[in-house]
């Protein structure tokens, strides 16, 4: 089954097997599905290796995983163009909760259930005009100092499932929990002196919002500066 939404193609959901089986343009599968090739030109791909039961490892070719370090000027703004130039590829997994209503935190080791290939067109005006927004706001906050960002498309994800997306558990259809959905950038200045850094301080985090009451066809972008 392909679970997939095509609202001028800002963002597609795939279930990783149908993904294997029929790559979208500018993927290409090779070696019994265990290694896909992309056309770096237009696709921005941030998925670490992984295992597939009954395949094996997979391995993306042309993916640095989903930490992207960078260590000057010109790495940065070579990072910046891809993802507002490009189709940016992220591996997700949708996993079975075991939370009671009275639970806060999610326990860090949950049973996957399924694991999706979401992508965002960064082309698009609005989600490029966001990104550029959030990049820049990230920059000025921690102006000199090396840090981390988080781009997260898991409010993106529950906004496109709604309520009603379901998937099958041990016993019964469950609402799945969304883990893995973040992709990271690290800048790491050449100050000598980063103690902000080595604090832990430099911290920031992007959330991507799927608003499908104000705007079905967009995703928004909010910043959270967290320090």
């Amino acid at each position: 089954m392909t679970v997939i939404d095509v609202s001028r193609c800002t963002m597609e959901v795939i279930e990783v097997e149908e993904f294997l089986r029929n790559p979208p343009p500018g993927f290409t599968v090779e070696a019994g599905y265990r290694f896909v090739k992309s056309d770096p030109e237009n696709c921005c791909v941030f998925i670490d290796d992984f295992e597939l039961s009954r395949v094996g490892k997979v391995v993306f070719q042309h993916s640095p995983g989903k930490k992207i370090t960078v260590r000057n000027l010109g790495d940065y703004t070579r990072f910046r163009k891809s993802l507002t130039s490009k189709k940016i590829y992220i591996l997700v997994s949708a996993c079975e909760s075991k939370l009671s209503s009275t639970d806060k935190k999610s326990p860090k080791n949950l049973k996957v259930l399924q694991r999706y290939v979401v992508a965002i067109d960064g082309r698009n005006a609005l989600i490029k005009w966001e990104m550029e927004r959030g990049l820049d706001r990230t920059i000025s906050s921690v102006a000199g100092e090396s840090y981390r960002v988080d781009i997260d498309l898991g409010d993106a994800l529950r906004g496109w499932a709604g309520e009603s997306f379901c998937l099958l558990g041990d016993r019964e259809k469950v609402t799945p929990v969304w883990r893995d959905t973040c992709f990271t950038l690290k800048y790491y200045s050449d100050a000598l002196f980063d103690f902000p850094h080595w604090l832990g301080f430099s911290k920031r985090h992007f959330k991507v919002k799927y608003n499908e009451l104000i705007r079905p066809i967009y995703l928004l972008m909010d910043l959270e500066l967290s320090c």
